[in-house]
């Protein structure tokens, strides 16, 4: 006859759990274990924790992993999970086990220099270290344990890298963006084709919802509004539309009941994908990123003779003016001002001809 289980123990889907109360608090989790001793184990190393919390004060052991693990549960609708947990992917080989505590410069820099090693630049090494220290700020801050500790009795300082190796913009000419757009498959193309006449960033792009469209009658016009969760700068984005931006409003209209932007029915969760990184290799464009769309389209945008306030506006950038908030002649300026990039002197840009083309050919338009 088998011995008996530790009381507190329930099997499920092979994997024990916790359900115990401790203290006067109950303890409610996965041990992550099919072993009975090791989850017996793990949960004997729970109720220790939780005396040496109540009688001395001492926090118990949370490893970077667990830490990980609520930062993107909390941050699970937010438009950066997406690359929140591509960081934690890279990061967790070198860290995931340490201790919170354990979390420092020193502990990193395996990962700087493995990152480096990759060719990976300084600023995209930055990005994940500052994901790292705002996750151990919450967990020294925010974080309150059952027992009323934080997480992490104080934060170190995690240092960012000087970055000397950043990349200039590269703005597309008419003839490169042609290339590209030729190479790319239709839903990219036309995501694309959005972005370099909207001056949008890939989120936003890859965010657009049918629910942020606003109509503006009295232009025939409509516009999108973006709320500031989904904005680099967190205020609310306005997306003025020229013709060519309408256009592919129009192609898409209806193919998806809430997002703007899909492939195969589903969200176009990042459009620096691999077919992105084909179609500029088949182009001769190697060196484009997705970003280089925004810079065209201010670069369009200076070219033509359009003002820096209106240049802000249409770019998205912070500035003391309230930028959701339009009257009709100032809409309508924003909009003649979005115009002249949409072609030389011309009705219809290259890549807008091509992608109707295209759409025709695969039989969506």
């Amino acid at each position: 006859m088998g011995r008996k289980r530790v009381p507190g123990l329930r099997k499920r889907n092979g994997i024990w759990h916790i359900d115990k109360q401790v203290r006067g608090r109950r303890i409610f989790e996965s041990t992550g274990e099919s072993n009975l001793e090791k989850a017996e184990a793990h949960l004997a190393r729970r109720i220790e924790e939780r005396r040496q919390a109540a009688v001395y004060g001492l926090r118990p052991k949370r490893t970077f992993r667990q830490a990980a693990t609520k930062y993107l549960d909390e941050r699970h609708d937010s438009r950066w999970g997406y690359d929140q947990a591509l960081y934690f992917k890279q990061l967790e080989p070198f860290i995931g086990d340490l201790p919170l505590e354990s979390v420092h410069m020193g502990s990193l820099q395996s990962f700087i220099r493995s990152r480096r090693e990759q060719g990976v630049k300084a600023k995209t090494i930055n990005l994940a270290l500052g994901v790292v220290r705002h996750l151990l700020n919450l967990a020294a801050t925010e974080w309150i344990d059952e027992s009323n500790l934080t997480w992490l009795q104080s934060p170190p300082k995690i240092k960012l890298l000087p970055v000397l190796d950043a990349r200039s913009p590269y703005p597309l000419s008419w003839e490169e963006q042609t290339r590209l757009f030729k190479e790319l498959p239709l839903h990219l193309a036309r995501m694309a084709l959005f972005k370099v006449n909207t001056g949008t960033r890939e989120q936003e792009v890859c965010n657009l919802r049918w629910d942020w469209e606003v109509l503006v009658p009295e232009l025939d016009t409509a516009v999108f509004i973006i709320p500031g969760r989904y904005v680099k700068n967190r205020d609310e984005r306005l997306v003025v539309l020229n013709k060519v931006a309408a256009s592919v409003i129009e192609e898409v209209r209806g193919e998806h009941a809430e997002f703007v932007f899909t492939f195969r029915g589903k969200q176009v969760e990042r459009m620096n994908n691999t077919g992105w990184r084909k179609a500029r290799k088949r182009a001769g464009l190697p060196q484009v990123r997705v970003h280089d769309l925004k810079h065209t389209f201010g670069r369009r945008l200076r070219a033509a003779g359009v003002s820096f306030e209106d240049r802000q506006d249409l770019l998205g950038h912070r500035s003391a003016r309230i930028t959701t908030h339009y009257s009709g002649a100032e809409l309508q300026g924003l909009i003649r001002a979005a115009n002249k990039v949409c072609a030389k002197n011309s009705g219809k840009t290259p890549a807008l001809v091509l992608l109707k083309q295209r759409g025709s050919q695969a039989g969506s338009v």
